[in-house]
């Protein structure tokens, strides 16, 4: 024993740089076992850290062609499934269910909310460090904006992205309602032509009058698409629009009085919420049609429901409702009323558009360029 130590002193003593060395070597080790929670995480061949990603290139994977990208916490309801493939390139998608989720829920700055999912202020305290919220729906109801406003967070909608499959819907729900489409179809189907014969006529949609609740992205298209058809076409709006041709009415019970028919394309707010009361209904009269396409809580459906089944309104083409999945089933057996399950907006093409719009508003942000379609929440 007296002769190992002896060796080990001989050892040292003839460099002492050696033992600063060692010295050295030991305290970089102490140093890194403290800061052991700044060493980038490893998942596969993706590194994390302090909210961001660090992924290889789209290109054959290198250390050396490796770039950084932001992290961004998916928040989603249960039924809401849909994500965006092909972005890992431009921002890592960190779900709730996700490991490392906890790492990133305290540091991301961008929260991206699929479809309508609510967002509320209890939600918003579980991210410190957020800035922005992308919303991938074209309204903004379900997010709560005055406390985004408090918090100095920003947010984004869908913007256009939905509009023209939006206004395609709109006219196919007017145009179904008034020539009876979908109830001829079950007229049909239910072997009734042989033995009652002629089915009851429809109403044209060439000339009527129609009027526009929101002439927005959506609303702009509708009117667009309802001019070839020779329709006489007003609006109402939270302001006049010199640029367009409709004529404008102050308030929905003068449009109403002027319509043959409504659609209803308008964002949902303390404002607009049952916008279409009974008074605008009864207004529009027994041969009036309505069409939402909005927000199911635009129309005070039970009042909606209650004049539909007496007979005191012509028909209404609804893709949204108040309590949904839920729909009024006095609904179900009137051939006058055309049920959509909110799906307006949705086609393959739109959920490409939503993409691009969902990255557009990320690479802006962190580019620090003004943002894509970003809320005014002070209007």
């Amino acid at each position: 024993m007296f002769s190992l130590f002896s060796h080990f002193r001989v050892f040292f003593s003839r460099s002492r740089s050696r033992f600063y060395i060692i010295i050295i070597i030991i305290i970089i080790i102490i140093i890194i076992i403290i800061n052991l929670e700044e060493i980038p995480r490893i998942e596969g061949n993706v590194f994390y850290i302090e909210g961001w990603s660090i992924h290889p290139s789209i290109h054959p994977p290198s250390m050396a062609d490796s770039t950084v990208v932001p992290a961004a916490i998916i928040h989603r309801d249960p039924q809401f499934k849909f994500s965006f493939p092909g972005t890992e390139h431009i921002f890592n998608s960190i779900e709730s269910s996700d490991p490392l989720y906890p790492l990133h829920r305290q540091t991301a700055r961008v929260l991206i909310v699929i479809g309508p999912s609510t967002l509320r202020s209890h939600h918003l305290d579980l991210y410190p460090s957020l800035e922005l919220v992308v919303g991938t729906s074209a309204g903004v109801d379900h997010i709560d904006l005055a406390e985004c406003r408090r918090r100095n967070i920003r947010v984004t909608s869908a913007g256009s992205a939905f509009s023209e499959d939006g206004a395609d819907y709109a006219i196919g729900l007017l145009m179904d309602v008034l020539r009876r489409l979908t109830a001829a179809d079950r007229f049909v189907r239910a072997g009734f032509w042989p033995i009652k014969g002629v089915y009851p006529l429809g109403n044209k949609l060439g000339g009527k009058r129609v009027g526009i609740v929101g002439l927005g992205n959506i609303g702009t298209l509708v009117a667009k698409r309802l001019e070839p058809f020779g329709c006489t076409i007003a609006y109402h709006s939270r302001n006049k629009k010199p640029q367009v041709p409709y004529a404008f009415y102050p308030t929905v019970l003068d449009l109403a009085a002027n319509s043959d028919s409504l659609i209803v394309c308008c964002a949902l707010s303390d404002k607009t919420r049952h916008i279409i009361n009974r008074d605008v209904l009864t207004t529009l009269g027994k041969k009036g049609v309505i069409v939402n396409i909005g927000r199911g809580a635009l129309v005070d459906e039970k009042e909606l429901v209650k004049l539909l089944v007496e007979g005191e309104l012509g028909g209404a083409g609804l893709d949204v409702f108040e309590n949904e999945p839920d729909v009024p089933k006095e609904l179900f057996t009137l051939d006058n009323v055309v049920l959509s399950p909110h799906t307006a907006i949705l086609t393959p093409e739109s959920f490409a558009n939503v993409r691009e719009v969902v990255i557009g508003n990320i690479t802006a942000f962190f580019s620090n360029k003004p943002l894509m379609s970003e809320i005014n929440m002070y209007d």
